[in-house]
């Protein structure tokens, strides 16, 4: 992984106490509220429903165990013991007291970590597939070009206040895992006819109170020209970005008002200043940065170890876990490994300091020393060599991470909800925690099978509900909380928006809306038919009938 430079650590160090001072002067009254909000959420400080939120950055979701057990130690000594990864793969404290925050910031400053640019209307953190460097479909790793990314967007003074905040995704292999659709720039990696890399430029996708897919703009631009291409979409959004409203001013709406045929016009006319210049990657330049990201020291292994055959053969449970939490790896001998962090009972996506000390324990042991964040919530262990897959199944076991649910229903997407946060209408978690509760048997989840849940407690989507197979989004009806569920939504190449399928459910309803939805699939699947193959096949009426046809029915009874 990318390691600091002295140029790094003096701007992140100057980054500390230049905030330090700002917390002082605020404190001091020197400061008013109103001039300290930009320079707070330049640090990745929201205030929400009981304290400040702090939002810690993993850029493209990637960890070492040193840095993790820092993040460990944060959450013992500053907040309440433990932290919440979000869906862009970074780290969310609740409860550090704002004065103590310049203190943690220098302690993540120690290990080559920061919050810079996590929050505000800036270029927040870059996101690309959690199988980075291991998945066998991969045209090429995305990491030294996320790197790259990072470095350039990273404190660029044209981009520091922009219209509203800016979010890039960058995906390498066929299979997108990055939900590059619905972001504002997204990146596929791809090669042309001639065998060159580049990428397909997708802008002005999105998800929150107007939720679209994105379009392409490009479909082949070579990897060189990435920065200075990106540069010229941002100085058109910079432009023509609304500033006026703040629900419509996402470059996802100018892309639309414009048209993308015109936008993408602009953006060409932009680029014709840009092309070639300073910012264009130099083939050193990337070998440079692509250094801090080659391969580990693989063993020489055999493809097929006998001894995990044979484990799996004896020990039914391991078994289960092999199928949903272990992926196949490139490399002969060796697999990547899903820890989850949804254990029936938590808060999806909420890790404590005790499993975070474990984890960096097991990335020391099983996975060259580290972990990655992935956009769904759960840890990853990229690099576990076969024979050792047993003993670390054990071990996650011990401290909680081994729930064998990876792609099942109680594998959700969840955003912290209403428990704490100021803009969310309904709570998130005791949702979660009763469709956990309903589906806690893994023989009727196996039965289920893959399938995508993602919860939401408010329109700005922060859990990804209008991308799940059913989405539960929390809405505000007089006051009480109530919940919108959508169908159909989906990651993926095929990646499009759920639509809502009728009036919303009070909370104590939504876990048995769920169930009722999966009773319709299992009554009328085709043999190995998943869910959303059964959703498409029939259409939205029949799970419409069935959950608003059993409400009337209680109705009529009572």
């Amino acid at each position: 992984m990318y390691r600091y430079d002295n140029y790094d650590h003096a701007l992140v160090q100057e980054r500390v106490a230049q905030f330090r001072d700002q917390v002082r002067r605020w404190k001091a009254g020197e400061l008013s509220d109103e001039e300290f909000r930009p320079l707070r959420l330049q640090n990745g400080l929201y205030i929400q429903r009981h304290a400040p939120m702090f939002r810690v950055a993993v850029p493209y979701g990637m960890l070492s165990s040193a840095q993790l057990r820092r993040l460990a130690k944060i959450a013992r000594d500053y907040d309440k013991g433990y932290g919440h990864f979000t869906t862009r793969h970074n780290l969310q404290f609740n409860w550090i007291p704002l004065e103590r925050v310049p203190d943690a910031l220098a302690e993540l400053a120690e290990v080559e970590m920061h919050a810079i640019q996590t929050s505000g209307n800036c270029i927040r953190n870059v996101t690309t597939d959690q199988f980075a460097g291991v998945a066998a479909d991969e045209i090429l790793d995305p990491r030294p070009l996320c790197e790259l990314l990072r470095q350039w967007s990273t404190f660029h003074p044209e981009f520091a206040f922009l219209p509203r905040k800016f979010k890039i995704a960058v995906n390498g292999a066929l299979e997108d895992r990055a939900l590059t659709w619905f972001h504002d720039i997204g990146l596929h990696i791809r090669k042309n006819e001639a065998g060159e890399v580049g990428f397909r430029v997708i802008v002005g996708g999105g998800l929150g109170r107007t939720p679209i897919r994105g379009q392409v703009v490009r479909e082949f631009l070579p990897w060189q020209d990435i920065l200075t291409y990106n540069e010229a979409i941002l100085r058109v959004y910079n432009r023509y970005g609304r500033r006026d409203n703040a629900y419509k001013a996402r470059i996802k709406i100018l892309v639309q008002a414009l048209g993308v045929e015109k936008f993408a016009e602009q953006v060409e006319a932009e680029w014709a200043h840009l092309k070639g210049g300073p910012a264009t990657i130099t083939q050193a330049e990337y070998d440079r940065v692509a250094a801090f990201f080659n391969p580990p020291a693989y063993a020489q292994l055999p493809a097929i170890d006998e001894g995990f055959v044979q484990a799996q053969a004896e020990l039914p449970a391991f078994a289960r876990w092999v199928e949903r939490n272990v992926r196949p790896h490139r490399v002969p001998g060796y697999a990547a490994v899903t820890l989850s962090l949804k254990k029936p009972g938590t808060a999806p996506g909420d890790v404590s300091d005790v499993q975070m000390d474990r984890v960096a324990d097991l990335a020391d042991r099983y996975s060259f020393g580290e972990v990655r964040v992935t956009h769904e919530q759960n840890l990853v262990l990229a690099d576990v060599r076969q024979d050792e897959l047993q003993a670390l199944w054990q071990d996650a076991k011990a401290a909680a991470l081994a729930t064998p649910n990876i792609g099942l229903i109680t594998d959700m997407i969840c955003c912290p909800g209403g428990d704490f946060c100021d803009l969310a209408n309904a709570k998130s978690i005791p949702i979660a925690n009763a469709i956990q509760a309903k589906f806690e048997d893994l023989d009727y989840l196996y039965d289920i099978g893959d399938i995508e849940l993602n919860i939401s407690g408010c329109m700005n989507s922060c859990g990804h509900h209008h991308v799940g197979h059913i989405g539960v989004l929390g809405v505000d009806k007089g006051n009480e909380e109530w919940y919108q569920i959508t169908l159909g939504g989906r990651q993926g190449n095929n990646a499009h928006l759920g639509k809502v399928i009728g009036p919303s459910f009070p909370a104590d309803e939504v876990a048995g809306v769920v169930e009722k939805l999966i009773g319709v699939y299992l009554d009328n699947r085709h043999e190995d038919e998943l869910f959303i193959d059964t959703l498409d096949r029939l259409g939205v009426e029949p799970f419409k009938d069935k959950v608003y046809g059993d409400r009337l029915k209680g109705k009529k009874a009572a």
